[in-house]
């Protein structure tokens, strides 16, 4: 006997500490692949060489291999040269005869260019490098070595793969057709593509040396049948923009599609023209954007051509959005909003150059500093020097996979950095803080890992989720809290032993159901119902806890005898009775009852079309009203009519006591509908707050199969709390005159309350962590609003959704698990403070 309560003592003790362990376990996982979504990156390799270049440098490109770098100088000579070395591999020329590029601008990708000339025309080009493939067997061996891992041929470089076989990179510098567009020379050219694959569109934007603008579109159509591409050319000139005296134009911006340009100037203003009737731009806004006396001396767009960068002669660094305001005092209703300031740069900005992949530039000021920047994160993500002269104008550009920054300056030295960082997307701030997003009209909390297109930018703010998980938690609670307290008190003080064996037992079972099966029942089954008969759904809400009532004062009324015999099955028989009277009623009425409160069409109500806020404030303040009329009767009355009833029979007791409840019902009503017509007559309406749009998936329906699912969780542990309470209290409170109700509620209830609270606990905790109901039947739009009738999505349910597609170690893939760990500590943190306040109630109740 004593060795076997050793081992079982070992055992559990074993159990236990492994319990421990793998606890901690998980939560070191999590802290592992969570981590390095914080990490500030590292710098790699750099270089620094000299091209000694004929003439000023004009254009910079490179592969994404970080393997061969084209500049372009002003002359028209294109230098290819290997970037880890500084080898020249060769030279293109393009006539330009005797004329030279004043500006030059290019696509997104860098590898078309336009050429602003001095005599007013503007000249194309393709200047990229072109990726093939080369098998070991067909090198050429005539290759010399550039460095330990690239060899040289014919102008094109070999690198070595993994399979043995060699990535090809060969420069491919082609000069294109000439457009005639001013007779003055161009000072300021911008170039885009946009469209799609079979109908791309290109455009660009020119200032000339007397100030006229012009912007000129090429739609582009590809015969499907046979691959034929035909040109639709247009052209239009800008409305004339005046400049301030002394200011001149800085810079050009037109988008993909050419439905909106802007200029800068020099004295810190950016116009903007609406493009989308290209037959007829329009000036839309002049805007000083820069604080007086500083001038506009970069800008660009990010990747989207969404957000607008803007540096200036003080080193500042500005994002702006172009938004829809109602107030706008623009001609199109749009205007540039400051949404963001970056960490200024030491000196004045003199290049911006955006990234290909995500939101992230780099920025050059006319004192050597390089800075690599997170626009959405807003951080420095890394710092460069250049050592060559600072005073010399630089083109910079970021590697395409957004790993390096190579720059050129106009006297022909390069300087690279190689870096990674692969989240840079991701700060604490980020995640649980407030960020303006491109498009929104205002900084908010947003989730949105994917979307339709590939500019979008990914949102990873855990605020909707958090908030999504307490709502869901939050409604379903409100349900099944009352209902599982309730019944277990039923159970455990009023019911035969008989009824209980036979109730508790099902309430059980309910706890085996799937709740993937729950979830397919709400979501094509509940869901469209209770859309339907909303209005019976809401009567519900009243009839039911009504019909309850009436059903115990029809017990009350009968005699003694009549109670005794039929106490148990019968009873409980008759409370079913009266939840199923009860429902039929509502079933029948719903359709009346949403026409007296709702106008007839409670979903055009919720929109805010018709009606007042009165019916809902009216059922919302139904209960309040109710515990108040309650309390002043008691305060007032309430000796006086236990006087009155008290040498009363029970028969009449309880018909007078209906009488009361009856009356209190009467005087709650009108109490609450007193109230709510205040609230509507000093304004206020809670539709655009805790009630709004209707959607067939939403919390209510959410909260009430949540319920059901966590019901019987709360109920079992509750009423083995109440069962387990000392009988000599039970017989000693009835032995001293009080009714099993107050014995219930004045003496079971509170000695039992530190079980009682961790059976509420326990339910919260079911509910927090639920996923498949939430996933089928929450309609998973992850949205801050405590509508109960609107979606939501939930830590637990934005996981299972997610993460089968998320890429591993991907940005998307460990927010996930900070979501899992996020979801960890909550549920740590509830069980902690449900234990601080169990062991509180575990204490008085030794005092009783």
């Amino acid at each position: 006997m004593i060795w076997g309560e050793k081992i079982a003592g070992a055992v559990i003790t074993v159990g236990g500490l492994l319990v421990i362990v793998a606890v901690l376990g998980i939560m070191v996982f999590l802290f592992k692949v969570v981590m390095p979504l914080l990490d500030s990156g590292e710098k790699g390799g750099s270089v620094s060489y000299n091209l000694n270049l004929p003439a000023p440098a004009v254009w910079l490109n490179a592969d994404e291999f970080q393997t061969i770098g084209l500049v372009v100088a002003a002359d028209g000579k294109v230098t290819n040269f290997h970037i880890p070395s500084g080898t020249i591999l060769g030279h293109t020329d393009f006539d330009f005869g005797e004329e030279k590029a004043n500006v030059v601008a290019g696509t997104l990708d860098r590898g078309q260019i336009a050429f602003g000339m001095n005599n007013g025309e503007v000249r194309f080009a393709t200047v990229e490098v072109t990726a093939t493939a080369t098998l070991a067997s067909q090198l050429p061996a005539q290759v010399k070595a550039l460095d330990d891992r690239d060899v040289f041929y014919d102008g094109a470089v070999y690198r070595q793969v993994r399979s043995g076989d060699y990535r090809t990179l060969r420069p491919d510098n082609v000069l294109g057709e000439t457009v005639e567009v001013s007779d003055h020379p161009i000072i300021a050219i911008d170039y885009r593509m946009g469209g799609t694959v079979e109908r791309p569109t290109y455009a660009f934007l020119t200032v000339d040396a007397v100030n006229a603008a012009r912007v000129t579109r090429v739609n582009m159509q590809r015969n499907m049948m046979t691959g034929q591409m035909t040109a639709r050319t247009s052209a239009v000139e800008l409305p004339a923009f005046e400049l301030n005296p002394g200011a001149s134009v800085t810079g050009v911006l037109l988008s993909g599609s050419a439905d909106r340009a802007l200029i800068s100037s020099s004295d810190g203003y950016v116009y903007r023209y609406d493009l989308r009737d290209f037959s007829k731009p329009l000036l839309a806004e002049a805007k000083q954007i820069l604080p007086q006396g500083v001038a506009v001396t970069a800008m660009t767009f990010l990747s989207g051509e969404q957000s607008l960068v803007v540096g200036g002669s003080d080193g500042s660094l500005s994002v702006f959005f172009r938004l829809q305001r109602e107030q706008a005092q623009t001609g199109d209703g749009f205007e540039l909003v400051h949404s963001r300031t970056h960490q200024n740069m030491p000196g004045a900005v003199v290049d911006l150059s955006e990234a290909q992949r995500d939101k992230s530039f780099v920025a050059t000021d006319n004192r050597g500093n390089v800075h690599v920047l997170h626009s959405t994160s807003d951080q420095v993500l890394f710092e460069f020097e250049r050592t060559d002269d600072p005073s010399s104008r630089t083109i910079g550009m970021v590697f395409p996979r957004s790993d390096g920054v190579l720059l050129v300056s106009e006297a022909g030295h390069v300087s690279g950095w190689q870096y990674s960082n692969a989240h840079p997307e991701i700060t604490l701030k980020v995640l649980f803080d407030k960020i303006w997003y491109e498009g929104y009209a205002e900084p908010g909390w947003t989730w949105q890992s994917t979307a339709g297109v590939d500019t979008a930018e990914p949102k990873y703010s855990l605020v909707p989720l958090v908030f999504g998980t307490l709502k869901a938690a939050f409604y379903a609670l409100l349900f099944a809290t009352p209902i599982a307290l309730m019944a277990a008190i039923y159970t455990s003080e009023f019911v035969h032993r008989t009824v209980r064996a036979t109730v508790k037992p099902v309430m059980e079972t309910m706890e085996s159901l799937p709740t993937v099966v729950l979830g397919f029942v709400a979501a094509l089954i509940l869901a469209p119902l209770v859309e339907e008969w909303i209005g019976a759904v809401l009567l519900g809400f009243i009839a039911v806890p009504i019909g309850l009532m009436i059903g115990a004062f029809i017990w009350q009324t009968l005699p003694p005898n009549v109670v005794l015999r039929f106490d148990g099955m019968p009873k409980f028989l008759l409370m079913v009775v009266s939840i199923l009277f009860s429902v039929a009623i509502a079933v029948n009425l719903g359709p009346s009852f949403e026409n007296v409160l709702f106008y007839g069409d409670f979903k055009a109500w919720t929109t805010g079309r018709i009606g007042t806020g009165t019916p809902f404030l009216f059922l919302i303040l139904l209960p309040l009203s109710y515990v108040a009329v309650s309390w002043l009767f008691g305060r007032l009355l309430g000796h006086h009519y236990r006087e009155f009833v008290g040498d009363r029979g029970r028969s009449a007791a309880g018909a007078l006591d209906f009488v009361r409840w009856a009356g209190l019902l009467i005087a709650a009503m009108a109490l609450s509908f007193l109230v709510a017509s205040t609230f509507t007559l000093i304004g206020y309406d809670p539709r655009g707050g805790l009630i709004d749009n209707y959607q067939q998936r939403n919390a209510l329906v959410v909260g009430f199969v949540m319920a059901f699912a966590v019901i019987p969780n709360i109920y079992t542990l509750a009423e083995d709390a109440l069962n387990a309470v000392p009988g000599h209290l039970r017989a000693g409170s009835l032995a001293c005159g009080a009714t099993p109700w107050q014995t219930a509620m004045w003496v079971i209830v509170p000695t039992a309350a530190s079980g009682v609270f961790s059976a509420v606990m326990m339910g919260m905790g079911r509910a927090v962590g639920e996923t498949m109901i939430v996933v089928m039947a929450a309609g998973n739009t992850p949205v801050m609003e405590w509508n109960i009738f609107s979606g939501l999505r939930t830590l637990s349910a934005n996981i299972a959704i997610e993460l089968p597609e998320a890429v591993k170690d991907g940005t998307n893939y460990r927010v996930l698990f900070l979501a899992a760990l996020t979801l960890f500590i909550m549920t740590f943190f509830i069980n902690t403070i449900a234990e601080l306040i169990r062991q509180r109630f575990r204490k008085r109740a030794f005092q009783l």
